[in-house]
């Protein structure tokens, strides 16, 4: 039902996710590999997270704290805004994790920039020009991001990144 003449599976909310969570840690100030590690994860993050978690992160911020410092990191955590993530680091990179598995840039580029059949460039940037359009208070904030960033639009994104897809195949 999903596949496309000469493109494979089509893009789906999965990679919606991890590209608009890779756009927001680029312009909220990680590194483009970083990024891409920290969208990746946070797309298995939502992932599990719809199947339901055993127990919650514990490691919350307070507001006045997340907009001082709204990225702040220790050796095994890492907070973007009011998000936390597991990190780890490899050959002097840092990259998330999360159930003992570490997303790299390159499993990104594997699991998500694959599924655009070489479009992945037209959508990276327009992922980047909408989320340019938000406050900063929006994209440090996990649930407004979510809310209004990412839910109003999953399903339009998917289906034109899909037909963007099929058309470059």
């Amino acid at each position: 039902m999903y596949w496309l003449i000469g493109v494979g599976v089509r893009v789906g909310r999965f990679q919606v996710m991890a590209t608009l969570q890779a756009a927001r840690a680029l312009i909220l100030g990680m590194s483009e590999s970083m990024a891409k590690s920290w969208g990746l994860n946070r797309a298995i993050f939502y992932a599990a997270a719809k199947q339901g978690f055993r127990k919650k992160p514990e490691m919350v911020r307070t507001k006045e704290r997340m907009f001082r410092k709204p990225i702040e990191e220790t050796k095994t955590v890492y907070h973007l805004g009011d998000e936390m993530a597991f990190k780890a680091v490899r050959r002097g990179q840092t990259y998330f994790t999360i159930g003992g598995q570490v997303q790299t840039d390159t499993d990104f580029e594997r699991q998500i920039e694959a599924r655009f059949a070489g479009m992945f460039e037209k959508a990276w940037k327009e992922a980047s020009a909408l989320l340019k359009k938000y406050d900063r208070d929006v994209l440090l904030s996990q649930r407004s991001f979510y809310e209004l960033v990412y839910k109003p639009r999953r399903d339009t994104l998917a289906e034109k990144w899909t037909t963007l897809s099929a058309e470059a195949a």
